[in-house]
């Protein structure tokens, strides 16, 4: 709009050939006047150029005006745009500080959700290797429990267990001990004693020369020890030792007594003299104080067995005790060395092992100690 004023400005309208006015306050007193001394110029011509004049100012005049206003609103309109541009700018600054803080906090959360995982397997850790340490020592007690209970539940007054009172033996048997010696003392040295109980003693004037197949066998299963029937070793053993000693003429009562012996459920105690059966236990009782429920011949039984927690009692008699506690032992020593109870030379724990696959083959010949 300031550019059109301009340009009006510059090529005012054309009416007609005129003669410039002089600017004075006597020109409404003196039109006529003026216009004769001219040259007798008419009235409606002085009129005419009148008007031109008005319009002429009039135009000067609104257009300095727009130009005034246009001036104003430019200003104003510069003003809102640097106060624009400041709240901008303050804006951005804002979202950068707001990004800045986001990031400082995302990376703190993960900082801490990462420690707070490091803390939770480090608990974990040792938690678990606390339960296996406990486990641990669970095992070894059981272990150490069954094979107390095996010894004390066959020592009574009347018939005391000779492994257990060492003084009883005679001056020739007391060097050769059967089974496995405990120690009686403190439970600190549960796991030396089992190792060092389960030390072969030497047998004087007795030759050995290790079997290379026997002990090739036995240094694979101690390698990964395990109580599966199906690796060679005990394969073997089943075949030659324990199927054969537990192999009674009751062949339903054997099956139950061979799988009592394998789980560690079976118990044997001593039967009291004179004892008379009544009640529930003479219904539940096989066999009898004069004869044997395994082999069922007469023979003077002086312990009898449970099998588990059935509250079933059997009758034995001294020969198969032999048997079945022969085949203990053997399982007894094989759990110690799954168990890690045993700390011995391979060799050493090779010989013990013979030793007592040579207590099955003589009790299962029908050869028993004369206390038993």
């Amino acid at each position: 709009s300031q550019v059109g004023f301009e340009e009006e400005s510059q090529n005012p309208p054309t009416v007609g050939h005129w003669k410039p006015l002089m600017p004075s306050k006597g020109d409404k007193e003196e039109p006529e006047g003026g216009c004769q001394d001219a040259g007798g110029v008419p009235e409606p011509q002085s009129t005419e150029q009148l008007n031109v004049s008005r319009l002429r100012s009039s135009s000067v005049e609104i257009r300095e005006k727009g130009s005034e206003f246009l001036r104003d609103e430019l200003h104003k309109a510069q003003k809102e745009l640097k106060l624009k541009d400041k709240e901008c700018e303050r804006l951005s600054k804002v979202r950068e500080q707001l990004e800045q803080e986001l990031e400082e906090l995302t990376a703190s959360l993960f900082e801490e959700a990462h420690k707070m995982v490091r803390e939770a397997n480090t608990k974990q850790a040792a938690a678990e290797k606390q339960l296996r340490e406990a486990r641990g020592k669970i095992d070894m007690l059981q272990a150490e429990v069954t094979a107390l209970k095996t010894l004390v539940i066959t020592s009574t007054p009347s018939s005391p267990n000779r492994e257990l009172h060492p003084q009883l033996q005679s001056p020739s048997k007391a060097g050769f001990r059967k089974g496995h010696g405990r120690n009686k003392s403190t439970s600190s040295a549960v796991v030396s004693a089992a190792s060092q109980s389960v030390a072969p003693e030497p047998v004087s004037r007795e030759c050995k020369e290790v079997d290379s197949i026997l002990f090739a066998e036995f240094q694979a299963w101690k390698e990964s020890p395990t109580l599966d029937k199906s690796c060679s070793f005990l394969d073997r053993i089943y075949r030659e030792d324990v199927g054969p000693c537990l192999d009674f003429t009751k062949q339903e009562l054997s099956e139950l007594v061979r799988v009592a012996v394998e789980q560690n459920t079976l118990t044997i105690e001593p039967v009291a003299p004179h004892t008379v059966p009544v009640g529930k236990v003479a219904a539940e009782e096989c066999g009898g104080p004069k004869k044997c429920a395994l082999s069922g011949l007469p023979r003077t039984c002086k312990h009898r067995i449970m099998l588990g927690d059935s509250g079933n009692y059997y009758y034995i008699s001294p020969s198969c005790r032999a048997r079945i506690t022969a085949v203990c032992n053997f399982f007894t020593y094989i759990r110690y060395i799954q168990q890690g109870l045993v700390r011995q030379d391979v060799e050493l724990m090779y010989w013990e092992v013979m030793r007592l696959r040579r207590e099955m083959s003589l009790a299962k010949l029908g050869f028993y100690p004369s206390e038993m």
